[in-house]
């Protein structure tokens, strides 16, 4: 809450500081230049301290407070002031405050730390200055003001890491801001050298450009490639700026573009940049439509071609991004998934065991596990040679997946050897289920050899047992029934 200080000057003042010892500072060292000073610990403090009393110079003491907590409350302290004298104190090692304080108004500053006679000299030349007059801002200093706004908006959009589509959406939204734009498009080449419109947005309801341009790919083939600026601008690598939809040369266009109050039309190629690209062409476009005919300055052409530049930059390392995530995926899919059969492979099948058993304690689940393989499976290799015992491994594969439910995990352990993790199951189901696996393995037509047959063992998961004894346990159990004469199905003992 604000403090008052005794009276002994000419001039109201408010001082503003969280710590309490910085504020008797203050009022210890300055007081005797105001009639009355009042001390507030925060910018709601100080701004209720506004309302009551007319403040002849405010002093902000950034000194422990925090930008990223505090920053808002003081911007609108001195966005209050309205020009009135503000004083801001700012600590030498933190003077990223003054630019974002310096947006709400007009502040004076000085770097701190200040020795007790400096600060009173800058306090009494502040209060005989009067309020600051706050001057209009001149064409020149609105455009460059436009201009920055859109650059921050733009990099704001751009910053945010998504799929390219996404990030085009958000830029198209961000250029739909500056004044005059109704519409935004990206144009964008695809791996194919297909010319997309691959986002767009605006403020008329009803424009489309898919619609406009009669198509929304292939426009690199479109019959309007060399009128409509968008295109244009990626068809001859050229900033395209078009004043008059008439003067495009193409009648139904023009009437598309002003039946939805469009009256002129700007595009900038997107520079193709990245390693192999050619100094000459275009990876895309960004066109803007706007309400009215308007002259540009260089500055905003320049800021413009700057803006497709970091609109490359973006989409650059969005398609990066989104490529790393394909290698992603690919490498996961060869490192876990065998590739003649396409189930899993044995490391991932072993992962996936220990995944199913933490599962099959945590929720009290029986797991059994089934293991088999193709009996005489080496004849059938010697006989028929190995692309039909490649057929045939892919055939048992086949046939497993399509019987077992989607839960079922089908792992190729060895050469001709797969497992069945089977959550949900006890030993009498692990039972039925391989049973079925006979059946349907040994009716599966393999070609070039007729058919396979398999052995089989089933064995379910013991309370306190670990995967590699649920295995062995398995794995006497298939044998058993290697020795019991193959095609048939064996349990394993506790």
């Amino acid at each position: 809450m604000p403090q008052q200080a005794e009276p002994q000057g000419q001039r109201a003042g408010l001082f503003v500081n969280p710590a309490a010892q910085r504020r008797q500072e203050f009022q210890a060292g300055c007081g005797g230049q105001f009639a009355r000073l009042a001390l507030a610990d925060g910018a709601d403090a100080a701004l209720e301290a506004l309302q009551r009393e007319a403040v002849d110079l405010l002093v902000i003491d950034l000194e422990r407070f925090d930008p990223e907590l505090d920053l808002a409350g003081l911007a609108r302290l001195v966005s209050a002031r309205a020009g009135a004298p503000t004083l801001v104190l700012c600590p030498f090692a933190n003077a990223r405050w003054l630019p974002a304080l310096m947006a709400c108004g007009p502040v004076e500053y000085a770097i701190a730390p200040l020795a007790l006679p400096a600060l009173r000299a800058l306090v009494a030349a502040r209060l005989a200055a009067g309020p600051t007059l706050v001057r209009a801002p001149t064409p020149r200093e609105s455009e460059l003001e436009e201009l920055a706004a859109l650059r921050a908006r733009v990099q704001a959009a751009l910053g945010q890491g998504d799929d390219p589509v996404a990030l085009s959406e958000r830029l198209c939204e961000a250029l739909c801001s500056w004044p005059g734009v109704v519409h935004a498009a990206l144009f964008y080449l695809q791996p194919g050298g297909d010319l997309r419109l691959q986002a767009q947005h605006g403020t008329r309801r009803g424009l489309n450009l898919a619609s406009v341009l009669q198509r929304g790919e292939r426009l690199l083939q479109s019959p309007l490639r060399h009128a409509f600026p968008g295109l244009l601008a990626v068809a001859a690598n050229t900033v395209a700026l078009l004043d008059a939809p008439e003067k495009a040369g193409e009648p139904e266009l023009a009437q598309a573009l002003r039946t939805h109050g469009v009256e002129m039309a700007l595009a900038l190629p997107i520079p193709a940049g990245g390693p192999g690209s050619g100094l000459n062409s275009a990876r895309g476009s960004l066109c803007l439509l706007f309400d009215h005919a308007r002259a540009f300055s260089r500055d905003q052409l320049d800021a413009l071609e700057e803006l497709a530049a970091l609109a490359e930059v973006g989409l650059r390392m969005a398609d990066m991004g989104r490529e790393g995530e394909e290698l992603l995926a690919r490498l996961t899919h060869v490192s876990t998934v065998d590739a003649l059969t396409g189930v899993a492979n044995r490391r991932h099948g072993e992962a996936l065991l220990e995944l199913e058993i933490k599962r099959a304690r945590r929720y009290r689940l029986p797991l059994a596990l089934i293991a088999f393989d193709i009996d005489r499976f080496r004849e059938v290799n010697e006989r028929y040679g190995h692309p039909v015992g490649d057929v045939a491994l892919r055939a048992v594969a086949e046939a497993a997946h399509k019987l077992l439910r989607s839960s079922d995990i089908v792992v190729r352990s060895g050469g001709e050897e797969f497992q069945v993790i089977a959550p949900h199951t006890s030993a009498i189901d692990g039972l039925k289920v391989a049973e079925k696996l006979r059946a349907a393995i040994a009716a599966t037509a393999i070609p070039g050899c007729d058919q396979v047959t398999v052995s089989l063992g089933v064995a379910q998961l013991g309370e306190q047992e670990s995967a590699d004894s649920l295995m062995v346990r398995v794995n006497a159990a298939l044998a058993r029934a290697k020795r019991a004469g193959r095609n048939c199905v064996e349990l394993a003992m506790q």
